[in-house]
């Protein structure tokens, strides 16, 4: 065990002992002097503590010194009962401190358990209750900000982490000093009620077994008894102040004093108006004017004095602005900070600001959050952090969006506009200003708050700014999401899935694969809007048959027939018939014997007339399913999927390709159209 540790649990021990044994007065009095010594250092450190979490312990601190105190007043009270004699600490507080009077004692005594009681421990009590409630109110709103700052890039996850872990420390503290404050209350009352025992028993014991008269006992035993309870409420007492300071310290400042005289005589108007008041009050009333006409000139020479000092800091302050500003210029650039790439980024003029700020009841951040949780739970992947930036340079209602710097899309919005579409059915028109829907080019027109009900009475499908911000973002992440995918974000989702599947990582990585080409299969995954949530399944697909070939293309095809029950609830709803294309057999033969592989993977060398002819097939097919208002869905053999997909995905960025063994067994497909080179 620690020193510290020995020491903490000797003080404990101590405590319970003293309830029990009786102690020589020697002892006693060191007790009671360390009883003081403890309570002085405990409000030094409250005075002079930077926060109040650097006394995180302060709650379990006031048990201690309670119980150690109320056990050192029971070994008080059991030397004045038994011996008359508790030692020379307690009988010189009575006599010196309390006068050497009983009545004087009790006085004294009784105005320390007033200002314990009435003014302290009251004060305290309802401040720690109040800052309890509303530190825990206060907690989600804090969390929020932390997201944000998270979000726009302000802070990194490490501070994020460091700040809601103190979030957390901050209510739990509180929320203890709110019941600890009851330990110093009891604390009193006990102190009062043992006095009160005290000087009823030993009056009776010395006017019953001493033979001392009724007055005599009381005074004798009165004395002593008011001693004990003076040492022990004097302690107390700074204890109590001691929870006082803390409770209500709302500086970080170690200085806490010079803050304090700085925020009380930094003023000098205050004190030329105190000063002339004092010595007004010295000339024109009975008051001895030495004393007040004295006092006035001293707030007025110090007031001139502050004055002076205020004028001195404001020059130094001011050069030393210009000497940074100098050296700021003069210093070589530091261009390491401009090298770095942001992810993702929405950058927004002026007049979009309010959106994104809370303070204006703007919720874009909120939702920048959302996306990224949407995003996970739908494709298994973590979002980059989105950084949310102003640009003066952009129209007041333009926002754009880049991937890795480089700009990939923008929008426009209305403020205190909303956006309405027709989703097809709806006849009757609504007057506003045409406009598309950013996300998918729909048409849509801007309309007023004022016909927000009627548009949706009517059937319109109508949306706020942010919402429409949020979705083009969102679809944009979707999009991109592949290429947002590092090899250390691979790295990070293999350490998630080692902790509960060691075996199958480790028979995995790097025996058969190496975390580049693990990225590959989960970025051709992505790239078709298939979601890797379901790891283990990938991996362990992957692991199966790695060992045959080690073509990231291939093994893609492989995952993908695994992942058959999510691709089909994907793309085909259960009861229900799904329209799709097929792909003329002939025409797969043509495109696999066009098939050439390379050390580096296969590619097709198809004819250029011949793949000019597949495309047209497919435009035409699939115009026929969009006219019909459903998705572009293609089925082909397993083995031609990847090459079809790879001929096809620069003419039809929506086009879904599927092949056979991809489509669980219980859904009902038809065929209304075929791809063929005819």
């Amino acid at each position: 065990m620690k020193k510290a540790d020995v020491g903490v649990a000797l003080y404990l021990l101590a405590a319970v002992i003293f309830f029990i044994i009786p102690i020589p007065a020697i002892l006693l009095d060191i007790m009671l002097a360390l009883n003081i010594a403890i309570a002085l250092i405990i409000l030094m450190n409250a005075l002079f503590v930077k926060e109040v979490l650097d006394m995180s312990f302060f709650p379990t601190l006031l048990l201690f010194t309670t119980i150690f105190r109320i056990s050192l007043n029971v070994s008080s009270t059991r030397r004045i009962l038994l011996f008359g004699d508790p030692g020379n600490v307690v009988r010189t507080f009575g006599q010196f401190v309390g006068g050497d009077d009983i009545i004087i004692g009790a006085i004294v005594f009784i105005v320390l358990i007033l200002i314990q009681f009435i003014v302290i421990n009251k004060g305290s009590e309802r401040v720690a209750e109040v800052t309890a409630r509303f530190t825990l109110d206060a907690m989600p709103g804090k969390q929020m900000a932390i997201d944000a700052d998270l979000n726009t890039g302000v802070i990194n996850e490490k501070q994020a982490r460091e700040r809601r872990a103190k979030i957390q420390e901050e209510s739990s503290f509180f929320g203890s000093m709110d019941g600890a404050t009851k330990y110093v209350k009891g604390d009193a009352t006990a102190g009062l009620i043992i006095t009160f025992i005290n000087l009823v028993g030993g009056a009776a014991l010395g006017a019953m077994r001493q033979g001392l008269g009724i007055m005599d006992a009381i005074n004798q035993y009165g004395i002593l008894t008011i001693g004990d309870g003076l040492v022990s409420q004097i302690p107390s007492l700074l204890i109590s102040l001691s929870t006082g300071i803390l409770v209500t310290k709302a500086s970080k400042e170690a200085d806490f004093s010079g803050l304090l005289l700085r925020q009380l005589f930094g003023i000098p108007k205050v004190l030329y108006i105190a000063g002339g008041v004092l010595a007004l009050l010295g000339i024109v009333t009975p008051l001895d004017w030495w004393l007040f006409v004295g006092l006035g000139l001293i707030f007025i020479i110090c007031g001139r004095m502050v004055a002076s000092s205020i004028g001195m800091e404001e020059i130094e302050d001011a050069v030393d602005m210009a000497e940074e500003e100098a050296e700021e210029i003069r210093k070589p650039e530091n261009v390491t900070s401009l090298l770095h790439v942001d992810p993702i980024e929405l950058e927004f003029g002026y007049g979009i600001i309010p959106l994104a700020d809370v303070n204006q009841g703007g919720d874009l951040l909120d939702r920048v959050v959302m996306i990224r949780r949407q995003v996970a739970l739908e494709l298994g992947t973590v979002v980059p952090i989105i950084r949310l930036r102003d640009n003066i340079q952009l129209n007041p209602n333009q926002y754009i969006i880049k991937i890795k710097g480089i700009q990939v899309t923008e929008g426009e919005i209305l403020f205190d506009h909303y956006m309405a579409m027709n989703p097809g059915f709806v006849e009757e028109e609504i007057t506003g200003i045409p406009t598309f829907e950013p996300s998918f080019h729909l048409p849509a027109i801007w309309i007023t708050e004022s016909q927000r009900e009627r548009a949706e009475s009517l059937g319109y499908t109508v949306v706020d700014p942010p919402s429409i911000i949020a979705t083009h973002l969102t679809e944009v992440i979707k999009e991109h999401l592949a290429e947002l995918l590092t090899r250390q974000d691979v790295q990070n989702l293999v350490n998630n899935i080692k902790e509960d599947h060691s075996a199958l990582i480790e028979e995995l990585i790097p025996k058969l694969l190496g975390v580049g080409e693990i990225q590959k299969v989960l970025q051709n995954l992505l790239r078709e809007g298939i979601s890797i949530r379901d790891l283990l399944t990938i991996f362990e697909t992957l692991a199966d048959h790695a060992a045959t070939t080690r073509d990231t293309d291939v093994l893609t095809e492989y995952v993908r027939q695994s992942l058959k029950r999510a691709i089909s609830s994907k793309y085909f709803p259960a009861n229900e018939v799904t329209s799709v294309i097929t792909l003329d057999p002939k025409t797969e033969q043509e495109i696999m014997s066009s098939v050439k592989q390379t050390e580096q993977g296969a590619y097709l060398t198809l004819d250029p007339e011949k793949t000019k002819a597949i495309v047209d097939s497919v435009e035409s097919e699939v115009a026929k399913l969009e006219n019909l208002g459903k998705s572009a869905i293609i089925i082909t053999s397993p083995i031609v999927r990847m090459y079809f997909k790879k001929l096809t995905e620069d003419y039809f960025k929506e086009l879904i390709v599927v092949s056979y063994n991809e489509i669980e067994s219980n859904i009902e497909l038809q065929s209304v159209g075929m791809v063929s080179l005819a």
